[in-house]
């Protein structure tokens, strides 16, 4: 018996699989038969299409409240910050005599 390589599946193929193990047309053992999966990774993709599916018809400010986003204008800020400090650091290291800031 060979050990079969590693597959990755994609979303519409999981989504699939797990729509129709949530019809229940069929049982675990003829669908893994028919999509060439185990029956184990099935009842995994069901139960997260389960837990997930209010996810579908949230709003999307429902979606994003759990993220938050650091301003853009504060990243430019740290940015210009961080490149002043970088040229006054190497702009000492250069007047240093024997220093490697300049080579």
């Amino acid at each position: 018996m060979t050990k079969r390589s590693r597959r990755n599946h994609s979303a519409a193929f999981k989504a699939k699989v797990a729509l129709s193990a949530v019809k229940g047309d069929a049982t675990l053992a003829q669908l893994a038969e028919r999509f060439d999966v185990h029956p184990n990774q099935i009842t995994q993709w069901k139960s997260q299409l389960l837990e997930r599916a209010g996810e579908v018809f949230a709003a999307a400010s429902e979606r994003s409240a759990g993220t938050e986003t650091v301003p853009l204008k504060d990243l430019h800020a740290k940015i210009g910050q961080q490149a002043l400090e970088i040229d006054f650091l190497a702009g000492a290291l250069g007047r240093l005599p024997g220093s490697s800031a300049k080579r």
